[in-house]
């Protein structure tokens, strides 16, 4: 037992180890990538006035101590091409928290201020290719520098939690960071939480997350949300909050009915008037 332990232990750091050196590579291939964009820029050929007039150039212009004028290296390479790096090292990156984070260290070093458009350009493309614990990763190291700390990306760490069925992280997160303000956070992000609850069988959550939003008198936007709230009301066995609520926001599920038959009529007249 003690030898398989022993084994164990030193694949998980060999793999570690090997993820760390992997990156190492990776950083210096961006490097090359960066210095081969430098070169490129050197031999093409400009006059003096088209180099100062740059957008690049007078944008990552900086001073240094002395005063004299130095650029960012990392203003030679397009956007796009940063984007699409770091995406394509971190699907390659085995699942190693230090590779991830190094990973992302290194990408970082080379820009003058961090880089959060660019990040979330990469998330959207992490998600697209279903990597939801890539995000998870991602968007973590990026609250662990202080970056992005907005309802926007913790919604979008909720979705990924959620996809990736860590449900139960997926709701200290919403306790600790976001719970406590819900007269201010958005529907949409109240909507991904009460369906998490309820597909999830967290009934007693759910409920105690719309009385909070009740307490602000906030009313749902769609039916969907009190149906889901009635529903878990009534596996509850609390059949009188389930009418009251139903109850209470009733015209979201007649508001519907009137529109479609709105619409009904505006199409019904048009094909009589072609066929008039």
């Amino acid at each position: 037992m003690w030898r398989s332990s022993s084994v164990m232990s030193y694949l998980v750091r060999r793999s570690t180890q090997l993820g760390v050196f992997r990156v190492k590579i990776l950083n210096a291939s961006y490097g090359t990538m960066v210095q081969a964009q430098i070169y490129k820029q050197s031999t093409t050929k400009t006059t003096p006035e088209d180099r100062y007039n740059s957008p690049a150039t007078c944008q990552h212009e900086e001073k240094n101590v002395g005063g004299t004028q130095k650029n960012h290296t990392g203003a030679n390479v397009s956007g796009k091409d940063k984007i699409t790096f770091l995406t394509n090292t971190l699907l390659e990156l085995n699942d190693s928290k230090e590779a991830v984070y190094g990973a992302l260290d290194a990408w970082v070093a080379w820009e003058q201020n961090f880089p959060i458009a660019r990040l979330k350009n990469v998330l959207l493309a992490l998600e697209k290719e279903q990597q939801w614990h890539r995000v998870i990763q991602v968007i973590k190291w990026m609250l662990s520098k202080g970056q992005g700390t907005t309802m926007g990306t913790y919604g979008q760490l909720i979705k990924a939690l959620d996809m990736d069925h860590r449900t139960e992280e997926a709701h200290k997160l919403w306790e600790k960071k976001i719970g406590s303000d819900l007269h201010s956070v958005p529907w949409q992000l109240c909507n991904r939480m009460i369906s998490i609850y309820y597909r999830n069988n967290m009934l007693e959550k759910l409920v105690k997350l719309f009385k909070g939003l009740e307490a602000f008198d906030r009313k749902p936007p769609e039916k969907s949300i009190v149906q889901k709230v009635a529903n878990a009301y009534e596996m509850l066995g609390l059949l009188e909050e389930k009418d009251r609520v139903l109850e209470k926001y009733k015209d979201l599920f007649t508001q519907t009915g009137k529109g479609n038959l709105k619409k009904f009529g505006k199409s019904s007249s048009k094909k009589k008037k072609k066929s008039g």
